[in-house]
């Protein structure tokens, strides 16, 4: 189960980003993320002081996290959207990340569906987010969970150049 961070689980959800860039500095990168570029501590740190910062935890120790608000990237707006809603019915997700140590086992997939049952409490309509394109491993993920990719957008997104940014979106029932 997700929960909103608190402000000493933002030191792990950093460790959590440097493990991916260790891991994916020597595997290849599929995030197309940069070490001091995107993610950052700031990116942590500003999600949890506007109360954005969600965690996952298990025996004790951050697993998994993102940040989750209305607010949507400004490309967004050349996304080919299924639903027509105020900013407040959609929660967008941002920033997934899962400790490398803990891959495999299902917990991206928790995450999301704790972010689908949380934006249904909350009365969201949608469920939108976006990857780069590269990232197939969560681009299929995505997809088995019910996203459809509604738009892929050539833009700089978040100090990262030369982004294919995928766009995705989950109509709530």
């Amino acid at each position: 189960m997700i929960r909103k961070a608190k402000e000493k689980d933002i030191d792990a959800v950093v460790e959590i980003y440097s493990k991916i860039f260790e891991k994916e500095a020597k595997a290849g990168t599929t995030t197309g993320w940069k070490p001091e570029v995107y993610p950052t501590e700031n990116t942590a740190r500003e999600s949890f002081l506007k109360d954005e910062l969600f965690v996952m935890e298990t025996e004790g120790k951050i697993i998994a996290a993102a940040r989750l608000n209305h607010e949507q990237e400004d490309d967004y707006v050349r996304g080919n959207w299924q639903l027509e809603a105020p900013k407040e019915k959609i929660l967008v997700m941002h920033t997934l990340v899962v400790d490398p140590e803990a891959s495999g086992r299902g917990y991206a997939t928790q995450f999301v569906a704790d972010y689908e049952a949380y934006a249904r409490e909350k009365g969201c309509l949608s469920l939108r987010m976006d990857t780069n394109a590269i990232n197939k491993p969560a681009r299929s993920l995505y997809k088995k969970l019910g996203f459809s990719e509604v738009g892929i957008i050539d833009c700089t997104f978040n100090g990262l150049e030369d982004i294919r940014l995928v766009c995705l979106e989950k109509v709530l029932n």
